[in-house]
C-alpha cells in the first residue's frame, strides 16, 4: 500500500470512527428506527414506510402520518388489505400521489409473491413495484444490515462538503455517490447510513452548517476552505413555470361538499378533489352544474414542478358527486383543494 493510500484509508477509519461514536451518543429518537447498540432488528415493513414518506417531506410532518399508518396497518399484510381509497385518503397532505399507489402496490407484492416478507437484498427490494434505487439501499442497509450506499439529498451534502466537490449538482451526482460509497464498509451498515442521515438533517444543514459541533470537521475539505455552505455547487434554477385555474366548491345546503374522485393518472391521481378545470396559462372548463357561482378569491399553491393560482367559486346547487361532511373532506382533501375548500366555506 502507498503512503497516499494509506493516508486516505487512515482518513476514511478516522471519519467512520468520529461519526459512529457521534452517533452511538446522540442518535436521533425516531418511530421507525431502532436505537443504536439495542441490539433490535429494525422492521423492514417500518423501514420502508417511513423512507416512502420521507421522500420530499421533512421528518416532523412525516411522523404523525406514519403513527397513522402503522396504527391503523400494523403489517405490511395489514397494509396489501387496504381498500385503495382509504389509502389515498389517509395519505393526503403528504404530496406526491403517484407515491401512495406505488405504496400499495409494493405491499401488495411483498404480501401476495414474498409471504408478507420483505426480500433482503438491494436487487430483490429493486424488483418490488415502486422501489428505486435509495428506498432498496436503505431497506437493506437498516433493516438487513446489507453493505448498500444509502445516498439522499443530506448525504450529497455531507460529501459535497466533506470532499469539497467543485462540480455544481445534479452534475456531480455520480460522483457525490461514489465518494458516499467509498465510506461504506461491512461494519454496521446500518448505523453508517442513518448517522449520515442525522449529520446532514442536524449539523451539516443547507444554510448556516453547524460546523462548530461537527464530529468530523477536521476532516472536512469544505470546512478548511472557509465557507463550507457553498458547498453543494449549484447551477442557476430556471423559473418555476405558473398555472392558473378554477375550483368550485358546491354545497348542499346540508353542510356537504361536493367531490370528484380525479382519474388514476396525472397530478394527484387517484384521490378526492373539488371539481375543477385543466391548469394552464389561462382558466378552463365549465362549471360542473348551473347554479348561482359567486367569487371566493384565489389561493397560491407551488407544486415541485410549477405554481398554481387557483380561483375559488362557490354555489348551494345538487349533483352526481361524491358528497362529503365538509369537515371529513378537508381532512381527506389534498393540500391544493383543503386550501381552496377554507377559502371557499369562509365565503358562505
Amino acid at each position: 500500500m502507498t503512503d497516499v493510500a494509506r493516508s486516505a484509508s487512515d482518513q476514511i477509519t478516522a471519519l467512520r470512527a468520529a461519526l459512529l461514536a457521534w452517533y452511538d451518543a446522540g442518535a436521533r429518537t425516531l418511530p421507525w428506527r431502532a436505537p443504536p447498540g439495542s441490539g433490535v432488528r429494525t422492521d423492514p415493513y417500518r423501514v420502508w414506510l417511513s423512507e416512502v414518506m420521507l421522500q420530499q417531506t421533512t421528518v416532523p410532518h412525516a411522523t404523525p402520518y406514519f403513527l397513522s399508518f402503522t396504527a391503523r396497518w400494523p403489517t405490511v399484510g395489514d397494509l396489501a388489505a387496504a381498500p385503495d381509497g382509504d389509502l389515498m385518503a389517509a395519505w393526503a397532505g403528504l404530496g406526491y400521489y403517484a407515491r401512495a399507489r406505488n405504496l400499495l402496490a409494493c405491499a401488495r407484492a411483498v404480501a401476495g409473491e414474498h409471504g408478507g416478507v420483505f426480500p433482503d437484498t438491494e436487487a430483490a427490494l429493486r424488483a418490488l413495484p415502486g422501489v428505486g434505487a435509495y428506498t432498496a439501499a436503505a431497506v437493506a442497509a437498516i433493516a438487513f444490515n446489507r453493505a448498500a450506499n444509502v445516498v439522499d439529498g443530506n448525504v450529497e451534502r455531507v460529501m459535497a462538503r466533506l470532499f469539497a466537490v467543485e462540480t455544481p449538482v445534479p452534475a456531480a451526482k455520480p460522483e457525490l455517490a461514489r465518494l458516499a460509497g467509498s465510506l461504506v464498509t461491512e461494519d454496521r451498515p446500518g448505523d453508517w447510513a442513518q448517522a449520515l442521515m442525522d449529520l446532514g438533517a442536524t449539523v451539516c444543514r443547507p444554510k448556516s452548517p453547524l460546523c462548530l459541533v461537527c464530529p468530523v470537521r477536521d476532516l472536512c475539505a469544505g470546512y478548511a476552505t472557509g465557507a463550507p455552505e457553498r458547498y453543494p455547487v449549484k447551477t442557476k434554477k430556471a423559473d418555476r413555470p405558473h398555472r392558473v385555474g378554477t375550483a368550485w366548491v358546491l354545497r348542499d345546503g346540508q353542510g356537504r361538499v361536493a367531490l370528484v374522485r380525479r382519474p388514476d393518472k396525472g397530478l394527484l391521481g387517484g384521490m378526492l378533489g373539488l371539481p375543477t378545470g385543466e391548469w394552464g396559462a389561462e382558466p378552463s372548463g365549465m362549471p360542473p352544474v348551473e347554479a348561482d357561482w359567486r367569487d371566493a378569491g384565489a389561493i397560491e399553491h407551488v407544486f415541485t414542478h410549477f405554481s398554481l393560482t387557483l380561483s375559488v367559486k362557490v354555489a348551494e346547487g345538487q349533483g352526481e358527486f361524491i358528497w362529503t361532511d365538509a369537515d371529513a373532506a378537508l381532512k381527506a382533501l389534498p393540500t391544493v383543494f383543503a386550501k381552496a375548500l377554507t377559502r371557499g366555506l369562509a365565503s358562505s
